[in-house]
Order: structure tokens, then C-alpha cells, then sequence
């Protein structure tokens, strides 16, 4: 079993063992080998950082088998440096989200601390696959332990956010479906997606499988129009829910446009652009300016989500290499801040059970602790220079500015959008004298707490301070997409 075999299936592991143990009995011991099991899941992850080879754009770590020999379906894995932070991000998240949900989670937790660790592997699983049917197969997997983690431990309406996520993503992942099959047909009967990437295809051909990919990934991003079902389901998920759905569960669209649309149909791609570049701005712009009017901490921070993801498909459309590795590095980015925002949010409502902006005001003066970490993270989220927030955003602004000024300044503009709606929750919430009795007696962060925000704090300070050995591990493996992009495969 190689290491990206390891990275997939120890959590799986260890989430099929906490789901074979009793419901809640064994409840102190579950969350202990829980925890175990995400630490042992980041750990077997670590040493592909050490081995990772820079300068080349070649798979690494590759593992094939034969899976389905009838119709050449592989277990093949393999990462370069596009998707390699993005199985260290899962992995470490996965460790945070699991003691988050130490004290706040007291039904069924077995199922709960399982169903996170399966997803957990799932997502590496997305990240790493080389063969169509494996990526489908991981791709939609990931469906069904956030289905459940959302319909049975979300809010009230968490039946109608679980299957409003559901239909959603799945529908969207149907015409997926189709073009794998027709590329398997038109490959000689290959599902190797590096094989796929070399098909000359024509004109025609290419915009149909360009919008069949757009139609699953654009859903997951999610790109204006088709982002409404992800407020909903932010609003009614448990934390660590909206936490991984923030954080990594957006990212496996975004990361589908760089493994399948743009390679596979460059052509289309560039045809295409100006649609993409649109939407993106749209996100940026008109959801960010939706995001101030929310009275809802959830719904605001579900909103910034979105615009953040608007400069991630800014960034891979006006090819170049300054908006390509600044699309990746807000996709890590955005994994820490958003996730950190999430936790901040469900640290508030364990105490107050409200996301309500208006039930808070002057927690600051009870919470000092976790105000501040607080305050980092709304900084990063407004993309303040030193944090991890400002890194990509910076890098696509160059970038769009590079490609067309006034694209730039359209993208830049949106920092204030960003600044203005963070800001005015901080204020609202934490800033002034203490508004309420339930503000008045809410007690300060825990070392459990205290130390999973300080996980998520020393990452996003990292990653704003020195960010370059994130990017020395993309910059050959970019490269050398942007060079595959620029050739016409009509043929």
C-alpha cells in the first residue's frame, strides 16, 4: 500500500471502527479514537511533503492497480503539485473538526466522529484519483456521509438543506457522468484522465464536455447562479459541517476545472473565458455586496464563501500564471479562514444557541481570549496582508490586472466588499458595551478551544508570512498546465 493509498483509506478505517462501536455508551472512548484517527490520518500524510519531488509537473506517487479489468476501469492515484497541499489540507482540517465536535455533539457520536473520518478520506480520494470511474466513484461518494451529517445533527430545517445539498450536486454530476463514458468511448477504451488530456477533439465536442464538467463542478464551487442551495445548507449544518463544506468539500469543484474542463477541452476553455471571467465577478461583486445585508452570521459568512470562490475561477480563466497559482492558493486559503470562521460561529452558538448577529454585541468584554482569534480570522478574511487571506487574492488581482486593467480593478474592488461585511459583523458582534444578559455570562474560550483555533491561527499566519513553500511545490506543475492549455487540440 503506498502512501496515497494510506492517506485514503486510514480514515476510512477508523471511521468504520467508530461506526462498529455501540451508539452512545462508549462516547468518551469514540471521541478518543477519533481523535486518534484523524492525528494518525494527517501523520501518514506528512511524509509526502518530504518526498515530493519539485521541479517537474509528472505524477508522483503513483499507485495503479487493475479494478474493473472488464472495462478497464484502474485504481490509479497519483498527485503533482496542483493537488498535493490540498490532501495535507483535508487531513488537517479533519484533526480540527474532530475537536470541535468533542463537547458540542452528545447523540449518536459515533456516527457523527465516523461519518467525518470516512468523508475525510473520501475528499483525499477525489484529489488523488488518475482513472474517470475512481473520481466519479469518490466524487459522489463524499455525498452521502455530508448528507447525513447535515440531515441528522443540522438545525430545524435541516431535512430540506440535506436534500436541497443532495439534488444539487448529484444532478449537476450526471452530465459528468455522460462525458466520462463518451471520453472512454473516444479514448479506445481508456478511463485514464492523463490519457484524456491528450484527445484531439473537435470544436463542437469540446463545448459539449465543457459545459457536461461545468453543469458538476460550477454546482460544487459554487458559481452565481447555481450557489442558493449552499447558504441553506450552511445555515442548518453542524459546525463542523459547514466547516468542511467551507473548507474542503468547494474546493473538489474548483480542483475538477484544473483536472477536466480546462485540460481536457482547452480549446472550449478559452472560447469560454469570458463567461467564466463574468460569473466570477458576479460572485465577487453582487455576492459580496449580499453578504452585508445578512442578519445571520451563518448565511454571511456561507455568502463570503461564495465570493471568495469567485476569485478562484477568476483566477484559473484569464490563464496565466500569476491567476492560476493565485486561484490555488485561495482555494488553501480560503480552507483555513472559512473553516476557522465556521468554528469561531459554532463557539458563539454552543454558549447563546443564536447566529443571530443582533442576540451578541460586546463579547469582547467576556471573551477576550477568543476575540482576538477571532479578530485574526475576520482579518484574513478581509485578505489583511500577513495573512493567508491576502495571499491568493493579491496573486489573482496581479494576475486579472496582467490579462486587462480593468478586469483587475473589478476584482479589486471587492476587498472593500469583503472588509465592509467582516468588519461590520466583528463590530456588531464582539465591539461596544455587553448588549445582553447572554453575553453577560458567557465564559471564555477552554484549552480544548484555545487550542483548536490555535491550530487554525498559527496556519493562516504561516501562510500570509511565508507563502512559498506553498507555491515552490505548484509553480513547475502550473507551468506546464498553462502550457497544455495554450495548444489547440481541434482536430
Amino acid at each position: 500500500m503506498g502512501l496515497l493509498s494510506l492517506a485514503i483509506w486510514t480514515p476510512i478505517f477508523f471511521g468504520a471502527v467508530l461506526l462498529a462501536l455501540g451508539r452512545d455508551e462508549h462516547a468518551r472512548a469514540v471521541r478518543w479514537i477519533a481523535l486518534v484517527g484523524a492525528v494518525v490520518s494527517l501523520l501518514v500524510t506528512l511524509p509526502l511533503y518530504d518526498a515530493f519531488k519539485l521541479g517537474t509537473s509528472a505524477m508522483q506517487f503513483v499507485e495503479k492497480a487493475p479494478w474493473i479489468e472488464r472495462f478497464n476501469v484502474n485504481y490509479h492515484l497519483g498527485v503533482d503539485g496542483i493537488s498535493f497541499w490540498f490532501v495535507l489540507l483535508t487531513a488537517f482540517i479533519n484533526v480540527v473538526v474532530i475537536i470541535a465536535g468533542w463537547e458540542a455533539i452528545t447523540e449518536r457520536v459515533n456516527q457523527y466522529m465516523g461519518a467525518f473520518l470516512i468523508l475525510s478520506g473520501l475528499m483525499i480520494g477525489v484529489f488523488c484519483a488518475l482513472d474517470g470511474i475512481l473520481f466519479y466513484v469518490f466524487f459522489e461518494a463524499t455525498l452521502i456521509p455530508m448528507y447525513l451529517i447535515i440531515g441528522i445533527w443540522g438545525g430545524p430545517n435541516k431535512i430540506y438543506a440535506a436534500f436541497k445539498f443532495f439534488l444539487y450536486t448529484l444532478l449537476g454530476s450526471l452530465l459528468m457522468l455522460i462525458a466520462l463514458i463518451f471520453l472512454y468511448t473516444k479514448s479506445g477504451g481508456s478511463f485514464d484522465i492523463l490519457t484524456w488530456h491528450k484527445l484531439p477533439l473537435s470544436g463542437t465536442t469540446q463545448t459539449l464536455l465543457f459545459f457536461a464538467f461545468f453543469s458538476a463542478f460550477a454546482v460544487k464551487v459554487p458559481m452565481w447562479p447555481v450557489h442558493t442551495w449552499l447558504p441553506d445548507v450552511h445555515v442548518e449544518a453542524p459546525t463542523g459541517g459547514s466547516a468542511v463544506l467551507a473548507a474542503i468539500m468547494l474546493k473538489l469543484g474548483a480542483y475538477g476545472f484544473l483536472r477536466f474542463s480546462m485540460p481536457i477541452a482547452p480549446d472550449a476553455a478559452r472560447e469560454w473565458a469570458w463567461l467564466m471571467i463574468a460569473l466570477s465577478l458576479i460572485a465577487v461583486i453582487y455576492v459580496g455586496l449580499v453578504a452585508m445585508v445578512q442578519q445571520d452570521m451563518k448565511k454571511l459568512v456561507a455568502y463570503s464563501s461564495v465570493a471568495h470562490m469567485g476569485f478562484v475561477t477568476l483566477g484559473f480563466f484569464i490563464f496565466n500564471d500569476l491567476g492560476v497559482a493565485g486561484g490555488i492558493v485561495q482555494m488553501i486559503a480560503h480552507g483555513f479562514v472559512s473553516g476557522a470562521m465556521f468554528l469561531c460561529i459554532g463557539v458563539l452558538y454552543d454558549r447563546v444557541h443564536s447566529r443571530e448577529i443582533a442576540s451578541y454585541g460586546g463579547v469582547v468584554n467576556t471573551m477576550p481570549k477568543f476575540t482576538a482569534f477571532a479578530l485574526l480570522f475576520a482579518m484574513a478574511n478581509c485578505g489583511l496582508p500577513a495573512t493567508a487571506g491576502f495571499v491568493g487574492e493579491w496573486m489573482v488581482i496581479l494576475g486579472a490586472v496582467k490579462a486587462n486593467f480593468w478586469l483587475g480593478l473589478a476584482a479589486a474592488s471587492a476587498l472593500i466588499f469583503g472588509a465592509a461585511y467582516t468588519l461590520w459583523m466583528f463590530k456588531r458582534v464582539y465591539l461596544g458595551p455587553v448588549a445582553n444578559d447572554d453575553v453577560r455570562n458567557l465564559s471564555d474560550i477552554n484549552a480544548r478551544e484555545f487550542f483548536m483555533l490555535s491550530l487554525l491561527a498559527i496556519a493562516v499566519l504561516y501562510m500570509g508570512i511565508f507563502p512559498h513553500p506553498f507555491t515552490q511545490i505548484m509553480d513547475t506543475s502550473v507551468a506546464d498546465f498553462l502550457k497544455h492549455v495554450a495548444q489547440s487540440k481541434l482536430n
